[in-house]
């Protein structure tokens, strides 16, 4: 972002220097004055004097910087009509980088936003000794609100030293005075409503109650005008939480895929369980068959032995 310069149109306050402790008298005058006290006295009137001498050079320094700052005042003008010039091959520049600016946004208004689009240039004008004020225009093509195609607003230091403010009058077209509808906005304040518009834009160039204090004056000659593509490029919001709430569903969406993959494996491994417990249960059921053959076996082998015994016996009698 550009260094905000320092305002053209009201002179550097100077802070309100201590009351100066009374000189001492002379030695002779006041013999009995403690010796702390007196090197006290002399301090502050030795800070005094080089107080006075900064000031003086404060005073010189201004004087300095005010020179430079006109030399390069008029070498940036060339440069200023070449970016106006491209400026004004991008539709809606002005009234995009208007609404991005966090402090101008909050004067706007829908139909303060739909009157700028329709202003094409804007320009900043400082007087050639630049602490006497400068003036900013804007250029509107043809619109249905009102008949100017220049509206200005001008800051000035009269002979007094007080500053000044003028501007164009306004030629509202039948019905679109932007700056009476918010009066009846603002009239109507009893009434409940769900989003209140603030204040016209407009009702800027009217108003000259206090031009030594004209934020919005300030704003757009210190902040905008030196680098107004900074606030055009400002991404939109909306576009923005549009980008998070995709981010967010597809984050949703990966979930919802990791948690059916971590399912289906859960799955899997319960068919591997139940196939673990199938061949298990498999070998023990061949287990006890073949326990129960082999009793069998055992059984059949000892009645063949008692009926072999008892054949044996009979062939003995006969």
């Amino acid at each position: 972002m550009a260094p905000k310069r320092q305002s053209a149109i009201l002179p550097q306050p100077k802070k309100p220097r201590p009351v100066a402790a009374p000189k001492l008298e002379d030695k002779s005058a006041s013999p009995g004055l403690p010796k702390g006290e007196k090197e006290q006295q002399e301090a502050i009137e030795h800070i005094d004097e080089v107080q006075n001498e900064i000031d003086r050079l404060n005073e010189q320094a201004s004087e300095e910087i005010l020179k430079v700052e006109q030399k390069y005042n008029k070498l940036r003008q060339p440069f200023f009509q070449k970016r106006s010039e491209l400026i004004a091959k991008i539709p809606n520049f002005w009234v995009t980088t208007f609404v991005n600016h966090p402090q101008v946004s909050a004067l706007l208004g829908e139909e303060d936003e739909e009157a700028l689009h329709y202003l094409t240039r804007v320009e900043v004008t400082e007087f050639e000794d630049i602490k006497s004020g400068y003036r900013i225009d804007f250029y509107f093509d043809e619109n249905p609100y009102f008949e100017n195609k220049v509206l200005s607003k001008e800051f000035h230091l009269n002979e007094s030293g007080d500053p000044s403010s003028k501007s164009t009058e306004i030629k509202w077209k039948s019905g679109k005075d932007l700056t009476k509808r918010s009066s009846q906005t603002q009239n109507k304040a009893s009434r409940k409503r769900q989003h209140e518009e603030p204040e016209s834009f407009f009702t800027w160039f009217t108003d000259h109650s206090d031009a030594g204090a004209d934020e919005l004056g300030e704003v757009i000659k210190d902040d905008i005008w030196p680098n107004p593509l900074q606030y055009y490029l400002v991404p939109d919001m909306d576009d923005e939480e549009g980008e998070a709430e995709d981010d967010d569903d597809d984050d949703e969406e990966e979930e919802g895929l990791e948690d059916i993959d971590e399912e289906g494996d859960e799955d899997e491994g319960e068919e591997d369980d139940d196939e673990d417990e199938g061949e298990e249960g498999e070998v023990s059921k061949l287990y006890q068959a073949l326990v129960i053959f082999r009793i069998c076996m055992k059984q059949l082998a000892e009645m063949l032995g008692e009926w072999s015994a008892n054949i044996s016996a009979s062939s003995l009698v006969f």
